[in-house]
């Protein structure tokens, strides 16, 4: 029985490793070109960075022209569920429970077998016994008593089910006919299947998406800035804390910090949790607690480069906490700018400071009286948190009910409620301003938090006591001369 339950094995884990490949590598080769050509030589280009789902692989869409229309830059990975719909794909997985049940036939037939065999040497004493006795009878008869022919009797009875163990056994051996049979038309299949996806070893593969993926990213860091067009539908990652609160990854590029922060409600808090992935976060697991030395007001927190950036309570004091040291290692205030709910968003929450990041770097949202309550747009040092320079939007910060930063230039949603949108955009490049009508679904109906992260190229929010996600669709104009 060893040798058919290793050719098993052997197929069992070459279906796996087909199974795996095909559901988790080969939707990551797939291409789709796609270029637009303005008039007047304007080429544009649309990138679209999506944040993974619970299910779904993370993706990116970019799309680029040189001069003489030749495509330069295309990349796209689907979701890796697609592979589900791939004919091959559904009969792998027919091939695999048919494996799997004659497995089970076969580890059945094997118990059952050593199971007879153990009772049949268990009988063989008793098989000599009567053998010798009968030989012995046959040789000189007169040695037959009445005593010593129902001893013969007593042991041939329990010699009977003998006859039903031999008989099981010879019906287990057709079986294992008909099993070798099975396996041979399956190896067939399989074989055929492998060489329609083609002759590539697994980890060949796994090699070449990683190597794929770090192109992506790559191609996608250097798309660069552009416009907001889009607000994808809403991910919902937890739900977790109170009604009000923030989250959020470190939002400096290029990092490899896949820590995930949250700050629990608005008022005089000073519990921060740190959990050492996005998964841990989803399950609520593997965290460490910081508690820092001054409390916090707001929801406008940010982390840049292993550091907390946040309001101090009760004053425009702003804070860069540490992770790694547990320190504080910058205080500085943020001259003139208002605080404890003297110019807060529209659902209030001490939101007077507000701290971001982008692109383009460390940036503070605010307003003081001189600026007659509208919102001012500071970009930071995030090394001194001294101010760069500054922007004057002319918009009424009460107003808002949330904003963020994306390249350079900020975004007004007109509501933290059900049916907010983006409706207004400062441009600190060309201190310009715009109207715009980019809907998004306010799915919990309150936002107290929404803050842009440029790695991810997302939208993380807290929303009504739920940590949500909202992918953004950017578009780029390159100009190129003639």
């Amino acid at each position: 029985m060893s040798v058919p339950m290793l050719k098993i094995g052997a197929v069992l884990s070459t279906m796996a490793m087909v199974t795996n490949w095909m559901s988790q590598t080969l939707p990551s080769l797939v291409g789709l070109n796609g270029t637009i050509i303005s008039p007047e030589g304007t080429h544009e280009r649309i990138v679209s960075g999506l944040y993974p789902g619970s299910e779904d692989g993370w993706q990116v869409y970019s799309t680029a022209s040189d001069p003489d229309g030749r495509c330069v830059c295309t990349v796209v990975a689907p979701a890796r569920n697609l592979c589900k719909r791939d004919p091959r794909s559904r009969q792998l997985r027919l091939l695999t429970e048919q494996v799997q049940n004659v497995s089970q036939s076969m580890e059945v037939v094997d118990l059952r077998t050593s199971r007879d065999l153990q009772y049949v040497r268990d009988s063989e004493p008793l098989l000599r016994g009567v053998d010798g006795r009968l030989h012995t009878y046959v040789g000189n008869p007169r040695t037959l008593t009445t005593k010593g022919l129902q001893e013969l009797k007593g042991q041939m009875s329990q010699l009977r089910p003998l006859l039903s163990v031999v008989e099981q056994y010879r019906l287990d051996l057709q079986t294992l006919v008909t099993l070798r049979m099975e396996l041979f038309n399956l190896s067939i299949i399989l074989t055929s299947i492998q060489e329609e996806i083609g002759a590539y070893d697994y980890e060949e593969l796994q090699q070449r998406v990683l190597l794929l993926e770090t192109r992506l990213h790559s191609c996608m860091n250097k798309l660069g800035c552009g416009r907001l067009t889009a607000v994808s539908i809403p991910i919902t990652v937890r739900a977790s804390g109170s009604r009000f609160g923030s989250w959020m990854t470190d939002a400096m590029i290029p990092s490899s910090d896949s820590r995930v922060w949250s700050m629990d409600g608005y008022y005089k808090g000073r519990r921060v949790l740190e959990y050492r992935t996005m998964g841990d976060f989803t399950k609520g697991q593997n965290f460490v607690q910081h508690l820092l030395p001054h409390p916090w007001a707001g929801t406008g927190h940010v982390v840049y480069n292993g550091s907390l950036y946040y309001n101090k309570h009760q004053s425009n004091i702003l804070v860069q906490y540490h992770f790694r040291s547990r320190s504080v290692l910058l205080q500085r205030s943020l001259s003139g700018a208002g605080y404890n709910n003297t110019f807060p968003y529209s659902w209030g929450g001490s939101s007077d400071i507000d701290l971001m990041a982008d692109e383009m770097g460390l940036w503070a949202v605010y307003t003081s009286i001189p600026n007659a309550g509208n919102i001012m747009v500071s970009r930071l040092d995030s090394n001194s948190l001294e101010v760069l320079r500054s922007w004057d939007t002319g918009f009424p910060k009460r107003s808002a009910g949330e904003a963020f930063m994306i390249c350079g230039t900020l975004y007004v949603t007109n509501s933290h409620l059900a049916g907010a949108k983006v409706h207004f955009a400062y441009h600190t490049n060309t201190s310009s301003y715009e109207y715009t009508d980019i809907p998004f679904h306010n799915q919990y109906s309150h936002i107290s938090m929404m803050d842009y992260n440029p790695r991810e190229r997302a939208l993380y929010t807290w929303n009504n006591g739920h940590q949500v996600l909202y992918n953004v669709t950017l578009f780029h104009v390159i100009r190129s001369d003639g």
